[in-house]
Parts: structure tokens; C-alpha cells; sequence
């Protein structure tokens, strides 16, 4: 319906979604590898492709495979109208086929009988399937291209504050002493690891005809030295994808592998994002976005900026999980040898991860290749919680030192100096607690030498410089040293 607020124009009347309700995924590069368009140029490069191993193969007209790569020029096809026939099918590939036959008959004006290229043998599920393993597999790469671009950044960070101290926090509270780069670190340990996994995936040909026996492809090859599974390793060859053993029409692990694999991504996205938006806030400031004329306004306080990379990166990991459950509730339930409604629900979900995924990942790299960084900020922080901050590692240093009073061990005195500290205010903590401290432990036993050794945050850091480097070591792939101009250290 024509609003009369929109002039004389429908709403919808350029037929395309530009992403004007999900910001994260919204450019040009998402658009031009998951969208509609995308889709309907992976579907025409499956059947181009196999109209190309049949004549390979001698079962297609010499001549028939440029006639077809012609017919399939994606700019040929109105994707809006295909769209609205793919209800009388039930997917897009049966109005897009009759299509690409009306143009191949058309462009075929030297009679060699193209047509008889187009499609034989071949299923809906069998050229969808594959189109969208060619979609996924270009969108992992782009995807992949920022995840590296994220942990080279995230890698940096982790080298450069080693030894830069923060506090680390459980459960909202100040729990011990910590270091931002192993921060940066575990962050790069949760983004490459989910790297590591995406960069394993493999985009499988989809085979099989109508019923998953291949039975229209054994005639086609009858007397010929082919076989439908060499014709599919062709295929595959073909399109840069790899061959399948067998038919994946009802066993759905490279979809639901693909979806944990984004889900995954988009998970290690959200802990950076999460973690961003808290130490970024004002009481805290550990921690900004990178800066960028025009990001980051209110429409109504102008002395706002918000963290609106992080914001829109979390909000893809929010959406993620869903997603992949879906793909999971899809493949519980494919029932028969093509199912009734389950296959059908799984494009919409796999192409929203992909776009997701690919968004998402250029903000991530974005923020931690600018991620600016306040060390004074985060020993302020550090400096709250005073000296009870280090209350577990006096109690380990100290208790063996003490002796049992009154039926309490070393330990439970120690104890009962935080607890009586606690009931002091804030401000008069670090006081109270040494007062007590001293109260409870001579100087003959831990000298005043001592007990500003230990209550150092820089002394009880345990193994932080060690994990850190660790985690870096465990995923070369991912860590490419670079210098705070992105030049490569290595």
C-alpha cells in the first residue's frame, strides 16, 4: 500500500533491503556478498559451472558452456521478480532456471543446442545448496581477512601493556590485581581460536537429483567414461569448492558447522564488545573507541560518544545464537529425503550469520586496531580497593608465619583483619587495614619492608606475562607483531 506521507512511491518499491534495521551489517561489501543479488549470481555460477563440466565431459554440445556462461550474466535477471515467482516453487531456483532457459535459447544463435547444458540432471536442493556453500565460502574469506586484521591488532596490544596494570574483576567486584595485556590477550586467544575454526571449514558440493540417488545423472552417463561423482568432483573443481563423498541432501553438518563457526566468531566479537562498553564508561574511562567525525552522536546531547562500534558488535553476538540454533532445529528435522519446510528456513538464518559475521568483523578490527588505551585511568581503578585487594596473597605469605591464638590459625587472623577493615568507610580503608595488619602481626615477624612488598599489586600478578605470551605463541597464524603504525615487527 501507497502511504500518502512517502509521495507516489511504495515503500518498497526499489525491491531491496539495505540493511536500514541492522546497522552492523550494513555497507556495500555485506551487501555485495550475502545479498540478494549475491544469491542469484552463486546460483547462475553452479549452473554455468556445470554446463561447463558437461561438455567437458562430452555430454553437452560443443559450444554450449560460453552460451550458458553468457545467459548467466547475474545483471541479465530481475531479482525482485524472481523473488515473488520463488512462491510458486518454493525457492528461488526454479523461476531463475526458466529464466536463464528463455536467454540461453535467445543467445543460442548458432544452434548448438545449449540448452540441453542447462541444468540436466541436476535438483533444486542440489544447485541452492551449492550456491550458498560458493556465497559462504567467499563471505568466510572476507570475514577471515578481518579476523587476522583484529588479532595482529589485538596481539600488539597484548605486547605493548604487559606490563600495564589494571584489576581484574568477578562478579562486578575487584577481585586481584591484573594486567591489561593479558586482557588483550585473551581477548586474541577467544578471536583466533574461533578463527582457527572458520579457517578449517570446508565448502562442500551439494549432489544428488531429485532423490539423493543420483539416478537421472547414472543415465546421463551411461557409455560415457564419467560417473555422477566425477562429474560432481568436476563441479567442484570447477567452482573452488570441494567434493562430497556422497549426497548431503538430509545430513546438514557443513550448514550446521558453518553456523558454530560464525556463532563462535561472533561470540569472541562480543566478549571485546562487552568489556569495551563497561571500561569505556565515564566512572570507569579505562578504555575509548577509536575517535571519527560524526560517530558516536546523539540526536539530541551533543557532548555525547558513544561506543557505537562496540554497540553494534555486541548486538551482532546477541542475534548470533539464535541464528545457529535454527540451523541446528533445521537439521533435527529433516525429515524424508527432502524435507517440508526445514530446509527452507535454513537460507534465511545461515545468510543473516554471514552477514552478521562479515559486519561485525570489520567494527571488531576497526575497534581494536584504534582502541585507545589510559594506563593512569587504570591504576586509579586498581588503587580502590587499597590494599585488600591483596588480601590473598598476605594471607598466603603470611598465615604459615603465624601461630594458632586463641583457636584460630594464622589464616582465620588474617581474616579478621579484612572483615574489621571492611566495616571502616571506603576512604579510610587503606589505614585501617595496616593499622589492623600491624595489630595482628608484629614487625618481627613481616617488617614494614615487607608488607609494602606485598601489598605491591605489581607482586602478585602470578603468571600473567606467561599466559599472555602463551596464548600468542598457541595460534601463529594469528599473531602477525606489528608496530603502532601497523608496520610488521616481524
Amino acid at each position: 500500500m501507497t502511504h500518502s506521507a512517502a509521495g507516489d512511491l511504495h515503500p518498497f518499491a526499489d525491491g531491496g533491503d539495505a540493511g536500514l534495521l541492522s546497522p552492523v551489517s550494513a555497507s556495500p561489501l555485506v551487501a555485495a556478498l550475502t545479498g540478494d543479488r549475491a544469491v542469484v549470481a552463486a546460483i547462475l555460477a553452479v549452473e554455468s559451472g556445470w554446463a561447463a563440466v558437461l561438455e567437458h565431459a562430452g555430454l553437452a554440445p560443443a559450444g554450449s558452456a560460453a552460451v550458458v556462461a553468457s545467459a548467466a550474466e547475474p545483471g541479465r535477471y530481475d531479482v525482485a521478480d524472481i523473488a515473488r515467482r520463488a512462491q510458486g516453487g518454493g525457492n528461488p531456483v526454479i523461476p531463475l532456471l526458466a529464466d536463464l532457459r528463455k536467454n540461453v535459447a535467445a543467445l543460442d544463435t548458432a544452434g548448438v543446442g545449449a540448452g540441453k547444458a542447462v541444468h540436466t540432471s541436476l535438483t533444486s536442493q542440489d544447485v541452492l545448496d551449492t550456491a550458498l556453500m560458493l556465497l559462504a565460502r567467499n563471505t568466510v574469506h572476507a570475514v577471515l581477512a578481518d579476523v587476522k586484521g583484529t588479532t595482529t591488532a589485538l596481539a600488539y596490544l597484548a605486547g605493548q601493556h604487559a606490563d600495564t596494570l589494571c584489576v581484574g574483576r568477578s562478579l562486578t567486584q575487584h577481585s586481584l590485581p591484573y594486567t591489561f595485556g593479558l586482557r588483550a590477550a585473551q581477548w586474541f586467544q577467544g578471536v583466533a581460536a574461533a578463527g582457527r575454526q572458520l579457517e578449517a571449514l570446508e565448502f562442500p558440493v551439494q549432489f544428488g537429483g531429485a532423490a539423493g540417488t543420483l539416478a537421472a545423472g547414472t543415465v546421463l552417463t551411461e557409455g560415457a567414461p564419467s560417473t555422477p561423482f566425477t562429474l560432481a568432483g568436476a563441479l567442484a573443481d570447477q567452482l573452488g569448492l570441494v567434493p562430497a563423498p556422497a549426497p548431503w541432501h538430509t545430513n546438514r553438518l557443513a550448514i550446521t558447522s558453518l553456523g558454530h563457526a560464525l556463532a563462535s566468531v561472533l561470540d569472541a566479537f562480543g566478549k571485546i564488545a562487552a568489556d569495551v562498553l563497561f571500561l569505556s564508561r565515564p566512572e570507569v574511562a579505562e578504555l575509548a573507541e577509536p575517535r571519527e567525525a560524526g560517530r558516536g552522536v546523539s540526536s539530541a546531547m551533543p557532548q555525547k560518544q558513544n561506543p557505537v562500534l562496540s554497540v553494534l558488535v555486541r548486538s551482532a553476538a546477541l542475534q548470533a545464537p539464535q541464528l545457529a540454533a535454527q540451523l541446528h532445529v533445521a537439521a533435527a528435522n529433516f525429515n524424508d529425503e527432502r524435507p517440508d519446510g526445514a530446509w527452507h528456513t535454513e537460507w534465511p538464518a545461515l545468510r543473516q550469520l554471514l552477514a552478521l559475521a562479515l559486519g561485525a568483523a570489520g567494527h571488531a578490527r576497526e575497534l581494536a586496531e584504534g582502541l585507545q588505551v589510559f594506563p593512569d585511568a587504570m591504576r586509579r581503578n586498581l588503587d580502590l580497593s587499597g590494599p585488600l585487594l591483596l588480601a590473598e596473597g598476605v594471607a598466603a605469605a603470611v598465615a604459615p608465619l603465624l601461630g594458632d591464638q586463641d583457636g584460630r590459625s594464622g589464616k582465620q587472623q588474617l581474616q579478621d583483619v579484612v572483615d574489621r577493615t571492611l566495616q571502616a568507610p571506603p576512604a579510610e580503608q587503606a589505614g585501617t587495614y595496616r593499622k589492623l595488619f600491624r595489630g595482628a602481626v608484629p614487625a618481627v615477624v613481616v617488617s614494614d619492608a615487607r608488607l609494602e612488598e606485598l601489598l605491591d599489586p605489581a607482586s602478585y600478578l602470578g603468571q600473567a606475562a606467561g599466559i599472555a605470551n602463551r596464548i600468542l605463541a598457541a595460534f601463529p597464524e594469528f599473531d602477525t607483531p606489528t608496530d603502532a603504525n601497523g608496520a610488521s615487527r616481524g
